[in-house]
């Protein structure tokens, strides 16, 4: 199935004198959620030495809560695209951010039950943030910039993360995680209320008639349809498939890091967040630089194949850091593994708006990103495992680094073969 034309933004129905440009509106709206959406995901894995050991479970169980979170993720994308042709973009972000609080705050119980609640309501409120940025985004930014600008809104994910390893991990080491678990909430009550006024410029798109009964929530073949633009176009698919990839290794990245080297590099929880957070801003840097990057060569899929190869070089090196290693080294190798794992998101996310027809830029967004949620949830359980079978972290991070570049040698060769039946 092609892509129909990009016919650019829609016109804005009467802005007042001296508003922002619409598209400037939109990112600075979308990029700020983004980054609010991962500051309050990233939360339990950056506290989870302690969090771990106050609810008396190993700490590599924070993979399983990883894996619950992004499951919740997975369950809105299946089941919420009615919500958020209803409600709007802007009012499901809101929504989001509310959910992910409420999650912190079952989680502040500590105990173990409750966090496996806490972790499935959290990932659903991260749930709205790509297919709702997505919609935004796609209505408003300028074509010839598109992967950039969404390069950039997804920037806003490694950003929070980043802001979280800084702000939550010191604040657990001084206060105690409650505490920190206390500053998230009032971040993401913060920026819900922030955000309201755009609601009237940027849900222009909603439908306030549409249905959202459990029969239209829940119907097999509603929820399956969007699937068949990933089955109908298989750059579509490859590229979700190789995003898929990534997510397995950043999902286990961002799950294990503060662990890792607090618990078996032997860091001070505190020096721990700030290698995590040099990791976090690499990401940031890298997904603007190069988002710009695949706007020049108008070639995303060879980029982000090649760098997947690279993301899993990086990813064996992260693993070999050796044992008491310092703050300077640990925060070098960490920025590059994250420059080329974590960067990969917003040039993969134009690259499924592009390839979408325009009226189902939502649906395609949110069919592909359930697959590549797939790898955010079976990454850090299976990282978990064989952290529990083979007693260290070596070799979870080799055989995540594989499969990666086991991924990048299958869209080579899709990509070569294009290529040579085109000639």
């Amino acid at each position: 199935m092609r892509a129909e034309p990009d016919a650019g933004p829609p016109a804005e129905a009467a802005p007042k004198p001296g508003a922002m440009p619409l598209w400037v509106l939109a990112l600075s709206t979308t990029l700020g959620m983004q980054t609010v959406a991962s500051f309050l995901d990233q939360s339990l894995p950056i506290i989870a030495p302690l969090l771990t050991a106050g609810a008396g479970i190993a700490p590599e169980r924070i993979g399983n809560i990883s894996s619950l979170n992004s499951l919740g993720t997975v369950l809105f994308l299946l089941f919420g695209g009615p919500i958020l042709a209803r409600f709007g973009p802007i009012r499901m972000l809101q929504a989001g951010a509310l959910m992910a609080v409420c999650g912190l705050a079952v989680a502040s119980t500590g105990w173990w039950p409750t966090l496996i609640g806490a972790a499935l309501v959290m990932g659903a409120g991260y749930g709205p943030s790509p297919p709702a940025g997505s919609r935004i985004l796609a209505a408003t930014a300028p074509p010839r910039h598109r992967t950039l600008i969404f390069s950039i809104k997804q920037a806003g994910a490694p950003f929070g993360g980043a802001l979280a390893g800084l702000i939550l991990a010191p604040a657990a080491a001084h206060w105690g995680w409650p505490a920190a678990l206390a500053v998230a909430m009032a971040i993401g009550l913060g920026a819900a209320a922030l955000i309201a006024p755009a609601r009237q410029r940027l849900d222009i798109e909603r439908e306030p008639e549409r249905p959202i009964g459990p029969r239209e929530l829940f119907d097999p073949r509603k929820v399956a349809a969007p699937f068949a633009l990933l089955r109908g176009n298989p750059v579509l698919l490859s590229i979700t498939g190789l995003a898929f990839s990534f997510a397995v290794v950043q999902g286990s990245l961002f799950s294990f890091s503060v662990t890792y080297l607090a618990t078996d590099r032997h860091m001070a929880l505190a020096t721990a967040g700030f290698a995590y957070a040099a990791m976090q801003f690499s990401g940031v840097f890298a997904r603007i630089l190069l988002g710009w990057l695949a706007d020049r060569t108008g070639r995303p899929a060879h980029n982000l194949t090649v760098q997947a190869f690279l993301a899993a070089a990086m990813v064996v090196a992260y693993g070999f850091l050796p044992n008491g290693v310092a703050l300077l080294p640990a925060a070098a190798i960490g920025a590059a593994t994250g420059f080329f794992a974590a960067s990969w998101n917003g040039i993969y996310l134009a690259e499924i708006a592009r390839l979408s027809p325009p009226a189902r830029i939502a649906e395609a967004t949110a069919s592909s990103t359930v697959v590549v949620f797939l790898g955010y949830v079976s990454g850090p359980s299976i990282f978990s495992l064989l952290v529990t079978w083979s007693g260290e972290y070596r070799l979870p991070f080799m055989v995540v680094a594989a499969q990666l570049a086991l991924m990048a040698v299958v869209q080579a060769a899709i990509l070569i073969r294009r290529t040579q039946a085109r000639h």
